[in-house]
């Protein structure tokens, strides 16, 4: 059965020694498609880098994570247009708000998340949502921008039933990953109730890894930990998880046009 990681880091520094190892051991496990959300200017060479050593695997996105929103945050903005300029990208993230570590940034971090919607809108590609501490807040902006282009996945839910349907009514993925095997997380109460087909599976490698390699570094071979987890909880085969978020995945992301343009 295929899957696909919707979110990962691949290129952190935390895969130095082994990054070719741990994508064959993906691939082993049958994630053959990894999408990168972008961090800030720093992260663009080595996540570019990714897609060029695997194309019609690897598929960069372009954005700011708000954890990057500082001061000089219309400079990193700069670069981002740029780059979206430039060349096509399979989505706009990570971006979002973080009010967990900092609320120093609030605004800045409002008013980039605004922007980088619009442009996700003008180019007509979905966005990838970080949201922490701020469902709220997010809620409140996707509500002010939605139209028929705002389409996209709230990446690394953990949000109550309540916050999942209001975000599947915006037209919103739910992204899924390590948090759904935590022994006391609730998260798999609340999948329990959700359909499939608003679900995508994630690791946001190398962070979070599913039970039981939790605390340890996470990898995209992981993701099939992740499904097993959500079909135990919905009752249902393990190669229907994977058909299911396998195409909610490839149509949000029209993979087959990432793929022919990779090859060109």
């Amino acid at each position: 059965m295929r899957l696909i990681d919707t979110h990962a880091h691949l290129y952190s520094r935390k895969f130095d020694a082994d990054r070719a190892e741990m994508v064959e051991r993906a691939m082993e496990s049958g994630v053959d498609r990894f999408f990168l959300p972008n961090i800030d200017h720093a992260s663009i060479e080595g996540m570019l880098k990714m897609e060029e050593d695997y194309p019609g695997q690897c598929f960069a996105m372009m954005g700011i994570h708000p954890c990057s929103i500082k001061e000089n945050y219309k400079e990193e903005l700069a670069v981002v247009e740029k780059w979206l300029g430039e060349r096509p990208f399979c989505a706009i993230g990570e971006i979002g708000i973080d009010l967990y570590w900092d609320k120093t940034h609030f605004r800045q971090q409002q008013d980039a998340f605004r922007q980088q919607i619009q442009w996700a809108k003008a180019l007509d590609i979905p966005i990838v949502i970080h949201s922490r501490d701020a469902t709220a807040e997010v809620l409140e902006i996707l509500d002010e921008q939605k139209d028929e282009r705002l389409r996209g996945i709230f990446h690394c839910f953990t949000g109550t039933l309540e916050e999942a349907r209001r975000i599947i009514d915006l037209d919103f993925y739910l992204g899924i990953g390590g948090v759904v095997t935590f022994k006391n997380g609730g998260l798999d109460k609340v999948v329990q109730e959700i359909s499939l087909e608003h679900l995508v599976l994630e690791t946001d490698a190398p962070y979070l890894a599913p039970v039981p390699k939790r605390g340890k570094r996470n990898e995209s071979a992981y993701v099939r930990l992740v499904a097993e987890k959500i079909a135990a909880v919905q009752q249902v085969p393990f190669s229907e998880v994977a058909r299911q978020t396998t195409a909610n995945a490839e149509a949000l992301f029209r993979v087959e046009e990432l793929t022919s343009q990779s090859l060109l």
